[in-house]
């Protein structure tokens, strides 16, 4: 009996239907160590690590999203209690995640050692990063500022906080892009899969970018892991910075930590659709990379990339309606 009343999983009756299907899909779990986690190692919690960037994103944008019962003289307090929760629970987060690399089993004869170190390299790391949030945010004031200078359909700085994709999805990056730097298994990635899935815009946590980034309209944006982007560089929708292949050693196993990813140079604007691929490749300061451009070479400063120029053909559309057609 379990400590609410109710039966175990174990005791509960299960239906003769049912019960080959449990067997094989039983069989077929634990004969596969890539799709389950049943050992007494530690994973990450990805609904605290949410948590935690929802308090990240209050603490960046103070007042957009509740509390809103925030002053001018009440402000202090109210930083430093969402600061005490989000210390609390990163390094939870953080220090399970260590645990999680080593693959810390609480049998093993070493596990109180290791967890000591694995605590006290979580400390380092959560008192790094929280000292890092002052700059994140002056960074992400000046995306914002992008955002409204890039987009004549905003109306205030406060729509594209309040609105955009864009400015969403560099937010959760920049501080992923932090924890990434210190090493913090799985945590960046859980972040910004997360930003994925509320934007539609795919930043790896290792790309590096500058200030004064915007990602217009959003949709279908691709940068990968080893991406450079410089400061004043622009975006638009559904463009790839990607990797042209995949470089491999000589058992064929893939390489990892390896540039493949292009770099972009200050004042760069990649308009939609395009795509860029290559380590080696470099996007010269002041560049225009215009839409549907498939590029794999570097490209001088100051230069206008454009694809060939497609033929239109018209011919008359014969469902055309009638004039004065009405439903």
């Amino acid at each position: 009996m379990n400590t609410d009343g109710s039966n175990p999983p174990e005791a509960a009756g299960i239906p003769p239907s049912l019960e080959e299907t449990a067997r094989r899909l039983t069989g077929s779990i634990l004969a596969d160590g890539r799709t389950r986690h049943v050992s007494t190692a530690y994973l990450p919690d990805r609904e605290a690590v949410l948590g935690i960037v929802e308090k990240l994103t209050w603490l960046l944008f103070p007042g957009f999203s509740r509390p809103r019962d925030v002053t001018a003289r009440t402000m202090p307090i109210r930083v430093a209690f969402v600061l005490t929760e989000v210390c609390r629970a990163l390094f939870e987060q953080v220090s399970g995640a260590l645990r999680y690399e080593r693959g810390i089993e609480s049998r093993d004869s070493t596990f109180e050692r290791q967890c000591t170190e694995c605590d006290a390299r979580a400390l380092l790391i959560v008192d790094a990063f929280i000292g890092r949030l002052p700059e994140v945010r002056g960074i992400l004031s000046l995306d914002v500022q992008a955002a409204y200078d890039g987009d004549p359909a905003a109306h205030h700085t406060d729509e594209t906080i309040f609105c955009y994709p864009g400015l969403r999805a560099i937010a959760v990056h920049r501080l992923a892009h932090e924890l990434y730097k210190l090493d913090v298994p799985l945590i960046p990635r859980i972040m910004n899969e997360y930003a994925h899935s509320q934007t539609g815009i795919d930043i790896h946590p290792g790309a590096t970018i500058g200030k004064y980034f915007f990602i217009d309209h959003g949709t279908g944006v691709v940068i990968g892991e080893t991406t450079v982007i410089g400061d004043h560089c622009k975006l638009y929708q559904n463009v790839t910075i990607g990797a042209k292949s995949f470089p491999k050693d000589e058992r064929g196993r893939l390489k990892r930590g390896v540039k493949r990813h292009p770099t972009l140079e200050d004042h760069v604007t990649v308009y939609a659709g395009a795509t860029i691929l290559g380590g080696e490749t470099i996007i010269g300061a002041g560049s225009i990379i215009n839409g549907g451009v498939f590029l794999m070479e570097s490209v001088p400063p100051g230069h206008v990339v454009h694809g060939p120029r497609a033929e239109l053909s018209l011919r008359s559309n014969p469902e055309m309606p009638p004039a004065g057609y009405t439903i």
